[in-house]
């Protein structure tokens, strides 16, 4: 399971992430395009994920992992239960949210 400040380690843990604010949440950048946002108050994480990518994590749980309601879910927004998620898996999704951001527009 993970807390706040766990996933905030994780998600500055890559290479050239920054943490910035966005409205009334922090996010977590790279190359200034938003890869993950703490939701402090919900003890919620915020992934930015491909729809496919989003259906694979939501295959394990949908208790743990679930689209954002709305329009951005249906773009692979995802929501992380942080006190359900194990920590292995949460570095997993982040790792796939920050490379998808990362890696957006480059060559094949």
């Amino acid at each position: 399971m993970a807390d706040l400040e766990t996933f905030r380690k994780m998600a500055l843990s890559f290479p050239d992430a920054e943490e910035r604010p966005h409205f009334d949440r922090p996010s977590f950048r790279v190359k200034g395009r938003i890869f993950a946002t703490l939701w402090e108050k919900d003890n919620r994480a915020m992934l930015v994920l491909s729809p496919i990518d989003q259906s694979v994590f939501c295959s394990y749980d949908t208790t743990v992992f679930f689209p954002v309601p709305g329009g951005w879910g249906l773009k692979g927004a995802t929501l992380v239960e942080l006190k359900k998620v194990r920590k292995d898996m949460l570095k997993d999704a982040l790792g796939v949210a920050y490379n998808g951001v990362a890696n957006k527009g480059k060559k094949k």
